[in-house]
């Protein structure tokens, strides 16, 4: 069991949010599971777990040295994690490939389109 009950990120274009993580969470099995109260969108496989938000505090902005990283099933889910993010409006942050933080390690890293920096890993040997 993970620590976290839930991640949020702010957009200030849901819609284009919208566009971009359900294509980019798809290799990874998270899906859209629709509104999350009148506020954004839930993600997640059963439960909303990444929820995307427009601020109460008004413009959404990145966070300066956050990252939020996705367990990604295998390295082929990375790959096409990085790719999916391109393809919808993202910037690569990392191409996918090989990581030294610890064995096995296989991640690749996008800013979604409202510069919110994520990333999937797997930990499978090749």
């Amino acid at each position: 069991m993970g620590i976290f009950t839930h991640a949020c990120l702010g957009s200030n274009d849901l819609a284009r949010a919208r566009r971009f993580y359900d294509e980019v969470l798809a290799p990874l099995g998270i899906v859209n599971l629709g509104p999350f109260l009148n506020q954004g969108i839930g993600y997640g496989r059963h439960v909303p777990e990444l929820l995307i938000l427009r601020p109460f505090e008004g413009e959404a902005t990145p966070s300066n040295g956050a990252t939020l990283s996705f367990q990604a099933p295998d390295r082929d889910a990375v790959d096409c994690f990085h790719a999916a993010g391109l393809a919808a409006g993202g910037r690569d942050a990392g191409l996918p490939g090989p990581r030294a933080a610890v064995s096995h390690a296989y991640g690749a890293y996008l800013f979604d389109p409202d510069g919110n920096k994520i990333c999937a890993y797997c930990f499978s040997p090749p």
